[in-house]
């Protein structure tokens, strides 16, 4: 099975080089970092690191993951693996995520880190209520269990382009997941640990003001999703 990795990255310098260099032993075919407006030379780490860098100017986490798959796109893979470049996911997982696509029993696998561990100030406060609220509107919507909304995730190419993606900010993950739900893909979850960002501060969790943001979208593209039904 043919993997490639994809990593929006805003500003993560610090982080993007390590974050890519970990995914080493996994057999990934490439790791493409999209470079999203960063100012500290975020693409230029990636690529010293051996990641194929893009550069989406226009930020937006989702912004960022679709301009990436259109990369993707002139040779796509059978699976794309998304994680974030702060290293707060467990890469010691992707054999765990990826698995259950090879093996042919589920289109879409999460990584929960509702099911997992967290390190102390690895999710806020505001980040866990956000995630039971939401995880529990797309259940109650859409029939499908989740547990949480994380950014570390796989999923089959040909599932991914059934889904269409559109949104260009917050409600990256949430869409997809309703829409897989909505479309019927076979949907799965594994538990995940979740460590604290290498350094820096995020941009969303990091902020009253993105986390406000992040939460008002998220709804928003829960109830534009389930109307649509």
């Amino acid at each position: 099975m043919i993997t490639d990795a994809v990593i929006p990255a805003l500003d993560e310098a610090a982080n993007i080089g390590r974050v890519v260099e970990s995914l080493a032993p996994f057999g990934l075919r490439r790791v493409v970092v999209c470079d999203n407006g960063s100012t500290d030379g975020t693409g230029d780490v990636a690529r010293a690191a051996g990641a194929e860098v893009v550069v989406e100017p226009q930020r937006g986490y989702g912004a960022a993951c679709l301009a990436a798959l259109a990369h993707l796109r002139r040779d796509p893979p059978d699976t794309v693996l998304f994680l974030d470049g702060d290293g707060a996911d467990d890469v010691r997982r992707v054999p765990d995520l990826l698995a259950p696509i090879e093996q042919d029993w589920a289109d879409m696998v999460i990584g929960s880190r509702t099911l997992g561990r967290a390190e102390q100030g690895a999710i806020t406060p505001v980040q866990k209520f956000g995630n039971v609220l939401s995880s529990t509107l797309v259940s109650a919507f859409f029939k499908v269990k989740f547990t949480d909304l994380g950014p570390f995730r796989a999923i089959s190419w040909a599932g991914l382009e059934r889904l269409e993606m559109a949104d260009r900010d917050f409600g990256w993950t949430v869409e997809m997941q309703a829409k897989a739900a909505r479309r019927g893909l076979r949907c799965a979850e594994i538990p995940v640990d979740a460590h604290v960002r290498m350094a820096g501060q995020s941009k969303v969790s990091g902020t009253v003001k993105g986390s406000v943001k992040a939460g008002v979208k998220i709804l928003y593209t829960i109830g534009r999703e389930a109307l649509r039904r």
